[in-house]
């Protein structure tokens, strides 16, 4: 109890709030901003958090992986663009209700159903991690190999259009992971004699270049690619309606089921909020009732799908706190933003640092109370920020990844890292390679040598040894059901009517 309220005390104090505003403010710039997304922001983010205590590092990048998706709602309902994969779903109704001169209500709408979903996300964490932690405490390396190995299996067949592609995706990603000095002997691996690579390769050079640099390569290549478009940019006006305790009563059932979704969803690694989106629009949809009419600016259409977008972020830190596996890249990216301050991830967080995981939950709430206010105050400051053209965008945030890059180590040969990731990533977003699948097991590389090598000396190599760890069989069992789902999902041939 003491060090709950002490955690409690240190998210409220002042400086805390103001790194969790700070993160609010650039999160929803960053969302409403065209071509940024949740991921490149965090990325770009994670230098700037480098000299900040461990706390009020956290919290900042929190504060913008929540309201970086609250404010990619925007370009959704006014000018019909998704800033990410998951608001693709926004767009269905929420562009519709902005033609017919309701992008004030539809706005809002999404604004208090982002809000309900993390706050509901939330509490999953605070009520799930700990008693998860204690349970995966009592695991040992056999079954952490075992659940490691079903996380990537998730992510690699919901990250990609190809199982294969995302498993080699992030079977090279645990491969670069174990460059440097070996765990064990302590000898150089694939250094290639640069005293440089003796420490592994540097994560935000890993993270900057493929995530936030290659966006820009690919962003850049698009609009140069893609014809002029005339874009509608629907402005709020008086006559515009409000969103009232009427319109609450009638959208709580949604918010609530969307919420439910969101979470469940967010809870398994590899899902994600396009998953979440998609899932929730679809139930809300299936339940809806004569005369609502989603598709054509149907208000429970943005709600479901902004609703069950938000409440998959904090959800998705359950695996995070409680087995140190990252359930989005948002999550992997707060594994190396952890790591940077000297704190490993995982069940024992809650035994060596109670304080600071009090402190992070109780940041986590600020966050979401913010998000509101923010968010209702600049919400006509957001709209106009649409119209920030993409050729201002992209050199800003290209200067941002060189300089974040170089301040990890101060070295050039980290910015060249970088640059080297970044054409990797485009590369594998051009034969379709998952960025994501590669980048967390990059993440959880370490940690899974380590955990595969600690198995094979409990083992003595015998496979018939883990007839003694029936746990971990069965991890592994659904990991090869997932496999053959996804590879038999995938393989069965698609007939003129199933595009119908």
């Amino acid at each position: 109890m003491e060090q709950l309220l002490l955690g409690l005390g240190d998210a409220l104090a002042p400086k805390a709030v103001l790194f969790v505003f700070l993160g609010v403010l650039l999160g929803y710039v960053i969302g409403v901003l065209p071509g940024l997304n949740r991921p490149a922001a965090l990325a770009i983010a994670i230098p700037l958090s480098y000299y900040m205590t461990p706390l009020t590092a956290v919290a900042f990048l929190i504060g913008i992986a929540k309201a970086s998706g609250a404010g990619g709602a925007t370009t959704a309902v006014l000018i019909n663009v998704p800033g990410e994969p998951n608001a693709v779903v926004t767009c269905l109704d929420g562009y519709p209700l902005a033609r017919k001169g309701k992008a004030k209500l539809a706005l809002q709408t999404a604004l208090y159903g982002s809000v309900i979903g993390d706050v509901i996300g939330t509490l999953a964490l605070i009520v799930l991690a700990r008693p998860l932690a204690h349970f995966a405490l009592g695991i040992g390396p056999v079954e952490m190999t075992a659940l490691m190995l079903l996380a990537l299996t998730f992510i690699a067949a919901l990250a990609g259009a190809s199982l294969l592609r995302g498993l080699a995706a992030g079977i090279l990603g645990v491969f670069v992971a174990t460059i440097g000095l070996d765990i064990e002997s302590g000898t150089p691996r694939m250094t290639f004699g640069y005293t440089e690579l003796m420490d592994g390769i540097p994560l935000l050079a890993v993270t900057i270049g493929m995530l936030a640099l290659s966006e820009m390569v690919i962003q850049a290549e698009e609009l140069f690619s893609r014809a002029p478009t005339d874009t509608v940019m629907v402005r709020t006006g008086a006559k515009d309606e409000s969103f009232g305790w009427q319109t609450l009563r009638r959208l709580y059932p949604t918010f609530l089921s969307s919420s439910i979704v969101g979470t469940a969803i967010g809870l398994i690694p590899g899902l994600g909020p396009s998953v979440a989106s998609f899932a929730s629009y679809g139930l809300a949809k299936h339940f809806a009732r004569p005369g609502e009419e989603f598709g054509k600016g149907e208000l429970k259409g943005v709600a479901a799908a902004e609703t069950a977008d938000n409440a998959v972020v904090p959800a998705s830190f359950v695996p995070l706190f409680a087995l140190g596996l990252p359930g989005s890249v948002s999550a992997a990216i707060l594994i190396g933003a952890l790591t940077i301050h000297g704190l490993t991830p995982g069940p024992r967080l809650f035994d060596e640092h109670p304080r600071l995981i009090y402190g992070i939950f109780g940041t986590m709430i600020v966050a979401a109370i913010l998000m509101l206010i923010v968010g209702r105050i600049g919400l006509v400051a957001f709209a106009k920020l649409t119209r920030v053209p993409a050729t201002v965008i992209i050199p800003v945030v290209v200067m941002l990844c060189i300089v974040g890059s170089y301040l990890e180590t101060r070295s050039v040969f980290a910015v060249v890292l970088m640059i080297g990731f970044a054409a990797l990533g485009y590369l594998m977003h051009r034969f379709d390679y998952s960025r994501v699948t590669f980048l967390i097991g990059f993440v959880i590389g370490p940690q899974f040598e380590l955990s595969l090598r600690q198995s094979l000396i409990l083992t003595d190599r015998d496979p018939a040894a883990l007839l003694a760890h029936p746990f971990a069989i069965a991890i592994l069992a659904v990991a090869l059901v997932v496999s053959v789902l996804v590879i038999r999902a995938r393989s069965v041939p698609r007939f003129e009517g199933d595009n119908a």
